[in-house]
């Protein structure tokens, strides 16, 4: 099947107790059994729900991969990841990362023993040169949160499967329709469902897919152990989410695309980042492993925070919140919002400079969202 039909049907046939065409939400915490030792498959909704597996088999399919395993966030679905690891193993991470994912490593694993090392560049031989014998696992997240630069996961993948390292790829801000890292090499597929795949800024969640049996278990595993599970009604939320996802995902590239020519003319912004303009450094690569690029454009604005404050005042229809994807547009300012946990150094040497906004661009009349931000812009 198509991906458009797979986001329609994968993993939802019609239910076999009422032929309901919708997937129904198996609002249960636990299931009786047949006798005992005998179930119908599921015992208790932490560790599976057949509303979950709906969705598991959906993520699976539109990234073609063999198992999806949801989560109650995406931070709960790295979490799961990297518990895989044993203590004193090594991750070799590229330094433009979420801050939540940055905060994660050195808050949390760190202390318990796992080691994180940062590329500051995208060339594979920079990745290359920080590998160790304790490094298991390269995280790479692409495009990158929120300066949109783009590393290419088949160079990546190839310095890594010869050594034995898992290469894992952060896949939210492109989705499964315009990436699918799974299909260049990659070993694990991480989503923040409540972003794109969710689409509608009405669920937290998040999601793993992999193809190989090994991973596949002890990432159940860890869901199951940690508890970090999505609810039923979660879980229909992101399959209803889903059932849209490609029709959303073009209106979102064509928007962005649109919106972020424009920019580049404006005489308050001094840099927009967006992988679909020519002159964005690692165009090329975003039109090899990409069928569009996205909905997430990024603006550095001439000036300091005063600059910054009476252009997020002014706009009306885009609204100053976290978060992304929703078919709502959306500002966010990355250094004192997503990557506020990101030492200073770091986000400044990643590019996230106190005048950075990050855009998501919504599903909107574009006209109306470059009229939004042409004012907000002439308001400075």
């Amino acid at each position: 099947m198509k991906f458009i039909t797979k986001s329609i049907h994968a993993g939802q046939k019609p239910d076999v107790a009422t032929g309901a065409t919708v997937v129904p939400i198996y609002q249960s915490s636990t299931f009786t059994f047949d006798s005992f030792g005998v179930n119908k498959g599921y015992e208790y909704t932490r560790a599976g729900n057949p509303t979950r597996t709906a969705l598991e088999e959906c993520v699976a399919a539109l990234e073609n991969g063999k198992y999806g395993i949801a989560f109650a966030s995406g931070l709960a679905a790295e979490t799961a990841i990297l518990s895989v690891l044993n203590s004193g193993q090594h991750v070799v991470s590229m330094q433009r990362i979420y801050g939540g994912t940055f905060r994660l490593f050195e808050d949390f694993f760190a202390p318990r023993g796992l080691q994180f090392d940062y590329v500051e560049s995208l060339e594979a031989k920079d990745f290359e040169a920080m590998i160790k014998p304790e490094t298991k696992m390269i995280w790479l997240e692409t495009p990158t949160n929120p300066t949109l630069s783009v590393v290419d996961i088949e160079a990546i993948v190839k310095i890594a499967k010869p050594k034995g390292i898992w290469v894992v790829v952060d896949n939210t801000f492109a989705s499964p329709y315009l990436q699918q890292p799974l299909e260049l090499g990659a070993d694990i597929v991480i989503h923040s469902t409540t972003k794109y795949m969710g689409g509608h800024s009405d669920v937290i969640g998040g999601a793993a897919i992999v193809n190989d049996d090994f991973l596949a278990e002890k990432i159940h595993f860890f869901q199951n152990a940690l508890g970090g599970v999505p609810s039923p009604f979660d879980c229909w939320l992101v399959l209803r989410g889903l059932k849209t996802l490609a029709l959303r995902m073009q209106q979102h590239s064509s928007n962005a695309l649109k919106i972020a020519e424009i920019l580049t003319t404006h005489k308050a912004v001094n840099k927009v980042y967006y992988p679909g303009l020519p002159q964005h450094p690692q165009h090329q690569i975003a039109k090899k492993q990409m069928k569009a690029f996205g909905g997430m454009v990024t603006i550095e604005l001439k000036g300091g925070l005063p600059e910054v404050e009476t252009f997020l005042k002014n706009l009306k229809i885009f609204a100053l919140a976290e978060s992304l994807g929703g078919v709502e547009s959306l500002a966010n300012h990355s250094a004192t919002m997503t990557h506020a946990s990101v030492p200073e150094k770091m986000r400044i040497d990643s590019g996230i400079t106190d005048t950075v906004i990050r855009l998501s661009i919504g599903i909107e009349d574009v006209e109306d969202l470059i009229l939004d931000l042409q004012r907000a812009l002439n308001s400075i």
